[in-house]
């Protein structure tokens, strides 16, 4: 297992994630509403082959391929009885593929149930749900939990509770953002850094969503949001998505996200991947772009509304002596 995450955080300029494993399924034959955690025991073969590929793209976290893991997501296959074994078995097939040195983050992805009282799943019972999945997934090896690709912010709360009932491993967490910058339940991107902040999260973040232009200012939101110890985590989708044939492709190239990470890397994202539509070429682009390439200075412009944190704090001063140090290797190298 590698060393702590924190410190891992700290000690580099960025951390690399991993690209979508939901692409890749469908490349490897995975039917439309098909389950993609049954094949954590039906074709765990491919399920490694495709955390391998991620490695060997340079991902420094893989994510387990369990984000539908939940009861009730798994109810909709007629799984709803087999959490622990299918959330399990993908933590364990991750942990193989990472090794030693990669961290593996337990996906965990929302129940697709309202909660009250606009639906009819309370908070405890979600609480429920979330702890028997991340129980699971911490048998499997996990490094810690990620909580991704929320609008509820009463759901993430509840799946972040769920967490810290079974385990004290370190959680993250991704809500997605529409085009005008807040979920669809209205979350704003600094509303979630506030609220997650004081529920003990130490990594908040976004992913998914529509691509790179609308990430390029959600982060520049929390980053400006965030207290010290706090850490961003940015996954955009590869683009958009386009049919043809009825097959959905996503318009982001390897050299569009690689782009994208250099930019995200000069505004101070702690850890960086990709979503929907990216595949580990993508990874490959971005990991050889930030080691190769000048990542740029970039000032965070904000917007009027969000106040910045005041910058004289000795992490905040740690943070930037870290960006400089880093920053001056590369200019060698």
């Amino acid at each position: 297992m590698p060393r702590d995450l924190f410190q891992h955080i700290e000690s580099n300029r960025f951390v690399l994630g991993d690209g979508a494993m939901g692409t890749m399924l469908q490349q490897m034959g995975l039917t439309t509403g098909g389950a993609p955690e049954l094949w954590n025991v039906e074709r765990p073969d491919i399920i490694k082959q495709i955390y391998q590929s991620y490695v060997d793209a340079g991902s420094q976290i893989i994510e387990t391929n369990t984000f539908g893991g939940t009861r009730y997501r798994l109810k909709l296959h007629n799984l709803q009885d087999r959490v622990r074994e299918l959330n399990y078995a993908g933590a364990a097939l991750a942990r193989e593929a990472a090794g030693d040195d990669v961290f593996v983050a337990g996906s965990m992805g929302p129940t697709g149930e309202l909660m009250q009282p606009m639906g009819e799943l309370t908070y405890e019972d979600a609480v429920d749900a979330f702890a028997e999945q991340a129980a699971a997934l911490a048998e499997g090896g996990v490094d810690l939990f990620l909580i991704e690709t929320m609008s509820d912010l009463n759901e993430v709360k509840a799946a972040v509770e769920g967490c810290q009932r079974v385990s004290d491993l370190p959680i993250a967490t991704t809500m997605t953002f529409d085009t005008n910058y807040h979920t669809m339940m209205g979350v704003s991107p600094a509303q979630a850094v506030r609220e997650l902040t004081a529920m003990g999260v130490k990594i908040i973040g976004a992913n998914c969503g529509n691509g790179p232009d609308e990430i390029r200012r959600v982060v520049r939101e929390m980053l400006a949001a965030r207290p010290e110890g706090v850490y961003i985590y940015a996954q955009s989708n590869a683009g958009l998505p386009h049919y043809d044939h009825g097959h959905i492709h996503y318009d982001g190239t390897p050299e569009v996200m690689a782009e994208l990470a250099l930019e995200l890397a000069g505004l101070g994202v702690d850890i960086i991947g990709a979503c929907c539509g990216s595949t580990p070429e993508h990874i490959r682009a971005m990991n050889e772009a930030l080691h190769t390439q000048p990542i740029p200075e970039i000032k965070l412009e904000l917007p009027p509304e969000i106040t910045p944190q005041p910058p004289s704090t000795p992490q905040r001063e740690r943070r930037e002596r870290r960006r400089g140090g880093r920053r001056r290797q590369r200019d060698k190298s």
